[in-house]
Protein backbone atom coordinates (compact mmCIF):
# COMPACT_ATOMS: atom_id res chain seq x y z
CA UNK A 1 0.00 0.00 0.00
CA UNK A 2 1.12 3.18 -0.84
CA UNK A 3 2.50 5.84 2.08
CA UNK A 4 -0.01 8.55 3.31
CA UNK A 5 0.15 11.69 5.62
CA UNK A 6 -2.83 13.78 7.21
CA UNK A 7 -1.52 17.54 7.80
CA UNK A 8 -3.47 19.45 10.27
CA UNK A 9 -3.95 23.01 11.06
CA UNK A 10 -1.41 23.97 13.29
CA UNK A 11 1.43 21.90 12.00
CA UNK A 12 0.43 18.02 13.51
CA UNK A 13 0.74 15.28 10.55
CA UNK A 14 -0.74 11.83 11.06
CA UNK A 15 0.64 9.23 9.33
CA UNK A 16 -2.01 6.96 7.41
CA UNK A 17 -2.67 4.06 4.93
CA UNK A 18 -2.75 5.17 1.73
CA UNK A 19 -5.91 3.65 0.10
CA UNK A 20 -6.08 5.87 -3.16
CA UNK A 21 -3.13 8.33 -4.54
CA UNK A 22 -3.26 11.76 -4.80
CA UNK A 23 -3.02 15.74 -3.04
CA UNK A 24 -5.70 17.28 -1.84
CA UNK A 25 -6.88 20.00 1.10
CA UNK A 26 -10.05 21.23 2.51
CA UNK A 27 -11.92 21.78 5.99
CA UNK A 28 -11.86 18.33 7.90
CA UNK A 29 -15.14 17.76 9.21
CA UNK A 30 -16.90 13.88 10.48
CA UNK A 31 -20.18 12.43 10.18
CA UNK A 32 -21.44 10.08 12.50
CA UNK A 33 -23.68 8.25 9.84
CA UNK A 34 -22.78 4.52 10.11
CA UNK A 35 -24.87 3.41 6.81
CA UNK A 36 -25.32 5.41 3.67
CA UNK A 37 -21.65 6.00 2.99
CA UNK A 38 -22.58 6.33 -1.16
CA UNK A 39 -24.98 9.20 -0.54
CA UNK A 40 -22.73 10.97 1.63
CA UNK A 41 -19.63 10.74 -0.34
CA UNK A 42 -22.11 12.19 -3.36
CA UNK A 43 -23.92 14.49 -1.40
CA UNK A 44 -22.74 18.13 -3.18
CA UNK A 45 -22.47 19.61 0.42
CA UNK A 46 -19.25 18.38 1.06
CA UNK A 47 -17.87 20.41 -1.67
CA UNK A 48 -14.18 21.07 -0.66
CA UNK A 49 -14.10 19.64 3.12
CA UNK A 50 -12.55 16.18 3.81
CA UNK A 51 -14.82 13.20 5.29
CA UNK A 52 -13.73 11.82 8.11
CA UNK A 53 -16.68 8.50 8.88
CA UNK A 54 -16.52 7.79 12.45
CA UNK A 55 -17.66 4.59 12.38
CA UNK A 56 -14.87 2.27 11.90
CA UNK A 57 -15.81 -0.05 8.83
CA UNK A 58 -16.87 1.87 5.45
CA UNK A 59 -18.05 -0.20 2.57
CA UNK A 60 -19.14 -3.41 4.02
CA UNK A 61 -21.93 -3.46 1.41
CA UNK A 62 -20.36 -2.46 -1.68
CA UNK A 63 -20.77 0.15 -4.05
CA UNK A 64 -23.89 0.92 -6.24
CA UNK A 65 -24.65 3.37 -8.07
CA UNK A 66 -28.47 3.93 -7.81
CA UNK A 67 -27.68 5.20 -4.69
CA UNK A 68 -25.93 7.96 -5.46
CA UNK A 69 -27.07 11.80 -4.60
CA UNK A 70 -25.25 13.36 -7.91
CA UNK A 71 -22.87 12.11 -10.23
CA UNK A 72 -19.31 12.59 -8.87
CA UNK A 73 -17.97 11.95 -5.51
CA UNK A 74 -17.49 15.77 -3.40
CA UNK A 75 -15.45 15.78 -0.75
CA UNK A 76 -11.77 16.41 -1.46
CA UNK A 77 -10.53 13.21 0.16
CA UNK A 78 -11.88 11.01 2.87
CA UNK A 79 -10.77 9.30 5.95
CA UNK A 80 -11.50 6.15 7.46
CA UNK A 81 -10.49 3.68 10.68
CA UNK A 82 -10.79 1.24 7.65
CA UNK A 83 -12.17 1.15 4.12
CA UNK A 84 -13.53 -1.91 1.89
CA UNK A 85 -11.70 -2.66 -1.75
CA UNK A 86 -14.74 -1.56 -3.21
CA UNK A 87 -14.87 1.78 -1.86
CA UNK A 88 -11.22 2.47 -2.31
CA UNK A 89 -11.38 1.62 -5.62
CA UNK A 90 -14.30 3.68 -6.39
CA UNK A 91 -12.45 6.61 -4.72
CA UNK A 92 -9.20 5.98 -6.88
CA UNK A 93 -11.36 6.00 -10.19
CA UNK A 94 -12.94 9.00 -9.44
CA UNK A 95 -9.61 10.64 -8.33
CA UNK A 96 -10.39 11.67 -4.75
CA UNK A 97 -7.39 10.39 -2.49
CA UNK A 98 -8.37 8.24 0.44
CA UNK A 99 -6.53 7.20 3.89
CA UNK A 100 -7.51 4.30 6.33
CA UNK A 101 -5.59 2.84 9.03
CA UNK A 102 -5.66 5.94 11.78
CA UNK A 103 -7.10 7.02 14.62
CA UNK A 104 -10.31 7.87 13.71
CA UNK A 105 -11.47 8.64 17.23
CA UNK A 106 -8.63 10.91 18.07
CA UNK A 107 -9.59 13.00 14.64
CA UNK A 108 -12.97 13.42 15.67
CA UNK A 109 -11.83 14.21 19.33
CA UNK A 110 -9.85 17.12 18.20
CA UNK A 111 -12.30 18.49 15.80
CA UNK A 112 -15.28 18.43 18.75
CA UNK A 113 -12.69 20.14 21.00
CA UNK A 114 -10.71 22.61 18.07
CA UNK A 115 -13.63 22.94 15.41
CA UNK A 116 -13.12 22.06 12.19
CA UNK A 117 -10.22 22.52 10.73
CA UNK A 118 -8.04 23.28 7.25
CA UNK A 119 -6.22 19.95 6.58
CA UNK A 120 -3.51 18.83 3.99
CA UNK A 121 -3.56 15.24 2.17
CA UNK A 122 -0.68 13.48 0.60
CA UNK A 123 -1.07 9.64 -1.06
CA UNK A 124 1.38 7.68 -2.71
CA UNK A 125 4.80 5.90 -2.75
CA UNK A 126 6.94 8.19 -2.20
CA UNK A 127 4.99 11.66 -0.66
CA UNK A 128 6.58 12.67 2.78
CA UNK A 129 5.63 14.79 5.42
CA UNK A 130 6.43 17.98 3.59
CA UNK A 131 3.87 17.41 0.99
CA UNK A 132 0.91 17.54 2.86
CA UNK A 133 1.65 20.36 4.63
CA UNK A 134 2.39 22.19 1.65
CA UNK A 135 -1.45 21.36 0.88
CA UNK A 136 -2.02 22.43 4.17
CA UNK A 137 -0.38 26.05 3.88
CA UNK A 138 -3.15 26.13 0.42
CA UNK A 139 -5.65 25.43 2.26
CA UNK A 140 -8.38 28.38 1.78
CA UNK A 141 -11.27 28.53 4.74
CA UNK A 142 -14.78 27.60 3.86
CA UNK A 143 -15.83 31.03 3.67
CA UNK A 144 -13.23 32.24 1.35
CA UNK A 145 -14.77 29.84 -1.31
CA UNK A 146 -16.39 33.51 -2.94
CA UNK A 147 -18.23 30.85 -5.68
CA UNK A 148 -18.73 27.62 -5.11
CA UNK A 149 -21.94 27.53 -5.62
CA UNK A 150 -20.90 27.29 -9.64
CA UNK A 151 -19.15 23.72 -8.43
CA UNK A 152 -22.35 21.88 -7.79
CA UNK A 153 -24.70 23.31 -9.21
CA UNK A 154 -26.34 22.55 -13.13
CA UNK A 155 -25.56 24.68 -16.14
CA UNK A 156 -28.94 25.26 -17.20
CA UNK A 157 -32.60 24.63 -16.42
CA UNK A 158 -33.35 21.24 -16.07
CA UNK A 159 -37.32 19.68 -15.74
CA UNK A 160 -38.37 17.04 -13.63
CA UNK A 161 -41.96 15.86 -14.29
CA UNK A 162 -44.25 14.06 -12.10
CA UNK A 163 -47.18 11.60 -13.01
CA UNK A 164 -49.78 14.05 -12.08
CA UNK A 165 -50.92 17.75 -13.04
CA UNK A 166 -49.44 18.82 -9.60
CA UNK A 167 -47.33 22.19 -8.40
CA UNK A 168 -44.87 23.92 -10.70
CA UNK A 169 -41.54 24.47 -8.23
CA UNK A 170 -38.97 26.46 -8.99
CA UNK A 171 -35.16 24.90 -7.33
CA UNK A 172 -32.57 26.84 -6.81
CA UNK A 173 -30.28 24.51 -7.32
CA UNK A 174 -27.34 25.53 -4.56
CA UNK A 175 -25.89 21.94 -4.40
CA UNK A 176 -28.99 20.05 -4.35
CA UNK A 177 -29.17 16.61 -3.81
CA UNK A 178 -31.08 14.29 -6.16
CA UNK A 179 -33.77 12.80 -3.58
CA UNK A 180 -34.83 16.58 -2.80
CA UNK A 181 -35.88 16.39 -6.54
CA UNK A 182 -37.15 12.72 -6.31
CA UNK A 183 -39.46 13.48 -3.20
CA UNK A 184 -41.00 16.52 -4.78
CA UNK A 185 -41.65 14.74 -7.96
CA UNK A 186 -42.94 11.97 -5.99
CA UNK A 187 -45.64 14.24 -5.08
CA UNK A 188 -46.10 14.77 -8.23
CA UNK A 189 -44.77 18.23 -8.64
CA UNK A 190 -43.00 19.92 -11.80
CA UNK A 191 -40.02 20.35 -10.68
CA UNK A 192 -37.80 23.39 -12.57
CA UNK A 193 -34.30 23.36 -11.53
CA UNK A 194 -32.21 26.54 -11.97
CA UNK A 195 -28.79 26.89 -11.42
CA UNK A 196 -27.58 28.75 -8.02
CA UNK A 197 -27.42 32.40 -9.54
CA UNK A 198 -30.66 32.29 -11.41
CA UNK A 199 -32.21 35.87 -11.73
CA UNK A 200 -35.85 37.29 -11.08
CA UNK A 201 -36.19 36.82 -14.97
CA UNK A 202 -35.46 33.04 -15.14
CA UNK A 203 -37.65 32.22 -12.11
CA UNK A 204 -40.74 34.24 -14.05
CA UNK A 205 -40.07 32.05 -17.05
CA UNK A 206 -41.18 29.14 -15.04
CA UNK A 207 -44.25 30.94 -13.24
CA UNK A 208 -44.06 28.66 -10.36
CA UNK A 209 -46.05 27.94 -7.44
CA UNK A 210 -43.54 27.62 -5.27
CA UNK A 211 -40.04 29.02 -5.04
CA UNK A 212 -37.76 25.99 -3.19
CA UNK A 213 -33.62 27.34 -2.25
CA UNK A 214 -31.88 23.81 -1.88
CA UNK A 215 -29.11 22.02 0.73
CA UNK A 216 -25.20 23.09 -0.19
CA UNK A 217 -22.15 23.25 0.51
CA UNK A 218 -20.41 26.39 2.14
CA UNK A 219 -21.16 30.06 3.66
CA UNK A 220 -24.33 30.85 3.20
CA UNK A 221 -23.21 35.00 2.46
CA UNK A 222 -21.92 34.04 -0.46
CA UNK A 223 -24.79 32.99 -2.34
CA UNK A 224 -26.00 36.57 -3.29
CA UNK A 225 -28.18 36.08 -6.02
CA UNK A 226 -30.26 32.80 -4.15
CA UNK A 227 -30.70 35.54 -1.14
CA UNK A 228 -31.83 38.27 -4.15
CA UNK A 229 -34.48 35.32 -5.06
CA UNK A 230 -35.91 35.55 -1.88
CA UNK A 231 -36.12 39.43 -1.35
CA UNK A 232 -37.71 39.76 -4.70
CA UNK A 233 -40.29 36.91 -4.44
CA UNK A 234 -40.88 37.04 -0.60
CA UNK A 235 -44.66 37.54 0.25
CA UNK A 236 -45.60 37.18 -3.33
CA UNK A 237 -45.20 33.40 -3.93
CA UNK A 238 -44.19 30.75 -1.38
CA UNK A 239 -41.08 29.96 -0.03
CA UNK A 240 -39.09 26.69 0.92
CA UNK A 241 -35.56 25.73 1.78
CA UNK A 242 -33.23 22.57 2.98
CA UNK A 243 -30.42 22.85 5.13
CA UNK A 244 -28.18 25.83 3.30
CA UNK A 245 -31.72 26.72 1.79
CA UNK A 246 -32.76 27.59 5.20
CA UNK A 247 -29.78 30.05 5.78
CA UNK A 248 -30.03 31.68 2.88
CA UNK A 249 -34.03 32.31 3.19
CA UNK A 250 -32.98 33.45 7.09
CA UNK A 251 -30.43 35.96 5.45
CA UNK A 252 -32.94 37.60 2.96
CA UNK A 253 -35.56 38.22 5.76
CA UNK A 254 -33.96 40.37 8.39
CA UNK A 255 -31.85 37.07 9.75
CA UNK A 256 -28.25 36.60 10.54
CA UNK A 257 -25.84 33.57 9.96
CA UNK A 258 -22.40 32.00 11.75
CA UNK A 259 -20.28 29.26 11.49
CA UNK A 260 -20.68 26.62 13.84
CA UNK A 261 -17.64 24.65 15.40
CA UNK A 262 -18.14 21.59 13.91
CA UNK A 263 -21.35 21.90 12.51
CA UNK A 264 -24.07 18.78 12.71
CA UNK A 265 -23.41 15.75 10.52
CA UNK A 266 -24.85 12.46 10.49
CA UNK A 267 -28.38 10.62 11.21
CA UNK A 268 -29.36 10.37 14.33
CA UNK A 269 -29.84 14.43 14.94
CA UNK A 270 -32.49 14.67 17.48
CA UNK A 271 -35.37 17.81 16.50
CA UNK A 272 -37.73 19.28 19.30
CA UNK A 273 -41.02 20.79 17.49
CA UNK A 274 -41.83 23.65 19.78
CA UNK A 275 -45.79 23.62 19.41
CA UNK A 276 -45.84 19.73 19.97
CA UNK A 277 -42.97 19.03 21.83
CA UNK A 278 -42.41 15.62 19.69
CA UNK A 279 -38.97 15.08 18.97
CA UNK A 280 -37.40 13.51 15.78
CA UNK A 281 -34.38 11.64 14.51
CA UNK A 282 -33.37 13.64 11.31
CA UNK A 283 -30.56 13.61 8.75
CA UNK A 284 -28.00 16.52 8.85
CA UNK A 285 -24.56 17.64 6.91
CA UNK A 286 -24.08 21.87 7.37
CA UNK A 287 -20.98 23.84 9.46
CA UNK A 288 -22.93 27.01 9.35
CA UNK A 289 -26.46 28.08 10.90
CA UNK A 290 -28.99 30.72 11.64
CA UNK A 291 -28.08 32.63 14.62
CA UNK A 292 -31.34 35.36 14.44
CA UNK A 293 -33.97 34.21 12.12
CA UNK A 294 -35.52 38.01 11.22
CA UNK A 295 -38.53 38.08 10.11
CA UNK A 296 -38.83 34.27 10.53
CA UNK A 297 -40.30 32.35 13.69
CA UNK A 298 -38.36 29.49 15.11
CA UNK A 299 -40.85 26.47 15.16
CA UNK A 300 -38.17 23.59 15.71
CA UNK A 301 -34.55 23.16 17.47
CA UNK A 302 -31.92 21.13 17.53
CA UNK A 303 -31.85 19.07 21.33
CA UNK A 304 -28.45 18.99 21.57
CA UNK A 305 -27.51 23.05 21.17
CA UNK A 306 -30.97 24.57 20.68
CA UNK A 307 -29.60 25.61 16.68
CA UNK A 308 -32.69 26.54 14.78
CA UNK A 309 -33.80 23.74 12.89
CA UNK A 310 -37.07 24.64 11.36
CA UNK A 311 -38.25 28.69 10.58
CA UNK A 312 -41.63 29.23 9.39
CA UNK A 313 -43.98 32.53 8.56
CA UNK A 314 -47.71 32.02 7.85
CA UNK A 315 -47.26 36.07 6.82
CA UNK A 316 -45.12 35.54 4.46
CA UNK A 317 -46.04 31.74 3.80
CA UNK A 318 -42.11 30.64 4.10
CA UNK A 319 -41.37 26.76 5.75
CA UNK A 320 -37.67 25.82 6.10
CA UNK A 321 -35.89 23.06 7.43
CA UNK A 322 -32.51 22.98 8.53
CA UNK A 323 -32.07 19.06 8.61
CA UNK A 324 -32.72 16.76 5.43
CA UNK A 325 -36.67 15.55 5.41
CA UNK A 326 -35.27 13.46 2.34
CA UNK A 327 -33.06 11.56 4.27
CA UNK A 328 -31.14 9.10 2.47
CA UNK A 329 -29.65 8.23 4.63
CA UNK A 330 -31.01 8.14 7.87
CA UNK A 331 -34.61 8.20 9.65
CA UNK A 332 -37.43 8.99 8.08
CA UNK A 333 -39.72 10.87 10.49
CA UNK A 334 -39.69 14.46 8.52
CA UNK A 335 -41.07 13.68 5.16
CA UNK A 336 -44.20 15.33 5.39
CA UNK A 337 -42.18 18.31 5.34
CA UNK A 338 -42.39 17.78 1.37
CA UNK A 339 -46.30 17.76 1.60
CA UNK A 340 -46.27 20.45 3.51
CA UNK A 341 -44.23 22.51 1.13
CA UNK A 342 -47.01 21.46 -1.94
CA UNK A 343 -49.49 22.55 0.11
CA UNK A 344 -48.76 26.18 -0.26
CA UNK A 345 -48.84 26.00 -3.82
CA UNK A 346 -51.83 28.19 -5.14
CA UNK A 347 -53.25 25.41 -6.75
CA UNK A 348 -52.87 22.59 -4.54
CA UNK A 349 -55.09 25.06 -2.40
CA UNK A 350 -58.08 25.04 -4.83
CA UNK A 351 -57.75 21.49 -5.43
CA UNK A 352 -58.13 20.69 -1.66
CA UNK A 353 -60.70 23.24 -1.13
CA UNK A 354 -62.94 21.45 -4.69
Amino acid sequence: MPGAYVALEGGHVVEARGRAPGTSCGELVFTTAYTGYEESLTDPSYEEQVLTFSYPLIGNYGVREERFESDRVHPRAVVARELTDDVAEWLESEGVPAVDHLDTRDLVGGIREEGAMKCGIAVGDDVTPEDALAELERCPGMSDHRDIGAQVTVREREIHLGEDDGPTVALVDCGAKGSIIDSLVERGAEVHVLPYDATPNDVDRVDPDVLFVSNGPGDPANFEAAQRLVETYAGELPLAGICLGQQIVARALGGTTEKMDFGHRGVNQPVRDLESGKVVMTTQNHGYTVAEPGDLEVTQVNVNDDTPEGLESDELNVITRQYHPEANPGPHDTLGFFDDVLSMAPRKRLVAAD
